[in-house]
């Protein structure tokens, strides 16, 4: 047998998308105040229509009072079926097509009726109101039926009174009237609701449109998916909209940028200030993974446009990054130095061993006295002119490494700085961006030179780096201090184009200066303006590490090209 098929049990209730759901409730909500405000409009109607059906009669009776003839023929003649009374109380019943006109005398004998059968006799309703002199507007029962009624004083010629007059409205016509304005009433609310029912689908369509037909719950996990990413991610965002203000910030981008929740709805010139951080992230700079600097950090920024005319940009720490690629690429330079000397030193050794074999040993003596003074001279040349270890050893190591490259690295005579540098890593990454710099140029061209200037004026430091190189034309002197423009080719780590930019932040966050001119013979000479860099009195200088190698220069971020 086969097994029986699961029963299907029906579950009521809302539809899942957001449409559906949107839709009904809207629905709901215009049918809900047509439904309140025809009730609100036929609650009053009955009472409006009462009032107007007794106001009505009371005008006919106060106009049938008016008539003296009435009243005369009141007091001279008695009641009788073609009396006059009678007579010119029907002629006015049917002129206003009222229910009924009676005449009565002031014990209530009636004068006048609809029926023939009712003259004579005294009225079914107390008339005394009236014949004290008060004008009645009600409805009540009578010989005719439930009628809208209005009562009247009759008076004489002399204003006194002598009976008086009831006037009534059938109330099956206030009845009729009413049920008469019902279907109008319900076809204009028919009509609402059909006109609200039409733009609750328009206004649910486009909200399906743009939710992409999602059900709430599933919008709810999206939201909540969201910020659990944006939160979670290791990589900053940042989401404009169509003006470009920010709108939303996550964790990493505030860290990145140094902004709080007080950026979202400004302008990214408003929450960054100018520069290339706020052209990227603004799409005024296009490309990928642009390169840009955010006080001490390097960020890679991408920047997708939405939909809605907006953008979201991504950034990436590429900081710890490009410091490391630096370094491995001094590294690797001192590794080659090191390897040249290694082979010039064997070749130093062979000589001398050649010397000896050969028993000329003065010669051998002579020989190695000039290789170890030579040394010598180099290194006491540069420390008897920069006092400081650290930046002493950085222009030692990088003499070497000039030597090995061909080229000749001086140091100006007028060079003298004493050991009093307050931030000397500092001036370290600045040396040695400008002296990898000033190398790259003049690497392979006939007679190649860079000379180095390092001079202390008062508290000011003035650092000066020449070279013979092709220089850097007019038209690019403010360029090569933008972060992301180089002409060199990119290293393996990475991109260029952050050296020369974090030197001129440096210089400028000290209120100093950068600059580039061409140098006294062609070439290019760069020069760095350090206020306050040196301890004067009262003051102590950092304390500086004991052992500074060609690595020295790696804490610099990626050096920049011309």
């Amino acid at each position: 047998m086969s097994p029986t098929p699961p029963v299907r049990r029906l579950r009521l209730g809302l539809p899942r998308r957001m449409f559906s759901q949107l839709l009904l409730m809207q629905l709901a909500i215009a049918a809900g105040v047509t439904v309140l405000a025809t009730g609100l409009f036929l609650a009053p109607l009955s009472a409006q229509l009462d009032d107007q059906a007794m106001r009505r009669a009371l005008a006919i009776a106060q106009t049938t009072a008016e008539q003296p003839q009435i009243a005369k023929d009141l007091q001279s003649t008695a009641p009788s079926v073609d009396g006059p009374v009678q007579v010119e109380a029907e002629r006015i019943r049917k002129a206003t097509k009222a229910e009924y006109v009676v005449i009565m005398n002031t014990r209530g004998v009636r004068w006048s009726h609809t029926d023939p059968k009712q003259i004579g006799g005294i009225v079914s309703t107390d008339p005394a109101r009236a014949l004290g002199g008060e004008e009645v507007m009600e409805i009540d029962n009578g010989t005719l039926g439930r009628s809208a009624r209005g009562k009247v004083p009759l008076r004489d010629a002399d204003g006194d009174i002598i009976g008086a007059v009831s006037v009534g409205i059938a109330y099956d016509s206030v009845r009729a009237r009413l049920i008469h304005a019902i279907p109008g009433l319900l076809a204009y609310a028919g009509g609402a609701l059909a006109v609200g029912a039409l733009a609750a689908w328009l206004i649910s369509r486009r909200v399906q449109r743009q939710t992409r037909d999602l059900a709430f719950s599933d919008i709810s996990a999206l939201l909540a998916e969201r910020e659990a990413m944006l939160h979670g991610i290791r990589e900053g965002v940042v989401a404009l909209d169509r003006a470009g203000r920010i709108r939303l910030l996550n964790d990493e981008a505030r860290r990145l940028l140094g902004i709080g929740d007080e950026a979202v709805g400004r302008s990214l010139d408003e929450a960054l200030g100018e520069g290339r951080t706020a052209d990227v992230l603004a799409g005024r700079v296009t490309g990928t993974d642009l390169l840009t600097v955010r006080g001490q950090r390097v960020l890679i920024a991408n920047r997708m446009p939405t939909d809605d005319g907006g953008a979201v940009a991504t950034l990436r720490d590429r900081t710890e990054l490009e410091q490391l690629g630096r370094e491995l690429d001094s590294t690797r330079g001192l590794i080659d130095a090191l390897r040249a000397q290694d082979h010039e030193h064997a070749n130093r050794m062979h000589t001398v061993l050649g010397l000896l074999e050969l028993e000329m040993y003065d010669d051998a003596v002579e020989f190695v006295g000039e290789v170890v003074g030579d040394h010598r001279a180099t290194s006491e040349q540069v420390t008897e002119k920069i006092k400081d270890p650290l930046l002493a050893a950085l222009l030692v190591g990088k003499a070497t490494v000039a030597a090995e490259r061909a080229v000749a690295l001086w140091i100006s005579d007028r060079t003298r700085l004493p050991d009093q540098l307050i931030d000397p890593r500092g001036i370290v990454t600045v040396v040695g961006n400008l002296v990898d710099n000033a190398l790259d140029a003049v690497a392979g061209t006939p007679h190649a030179r860079v000379e180095v200037e390092l001079r202390a004026e008062g508290r000011t430091a003035v650092l000066r780096v020449r070279d013979t190189g092709p220089g850097v034309p007019a038209e690019h002197r403010e360029q090569v201090f933008t972060e992301g423009w180089s002409t060199k080719k990119p290293p393996a780590h990475g991109k260029r184009g952050i050296g020369l930019s974090l030197v001129r932040r440096l210089a400028e966050r000290q209120g100093g200066s950068a600059t580039v001119t061409e140098a006294d013979g062609g070439g290019a000479e760069f020069t760095v303006v350090l206020p306050e860099a040196l301890a004067g009195p009262g003051l102590e200088p950092a304390l500086t590490a004991p052992a500074a190698t060609e690595e020295t220069a790696g804490s610099a971020v990626e050096e920049e090209s011309r």
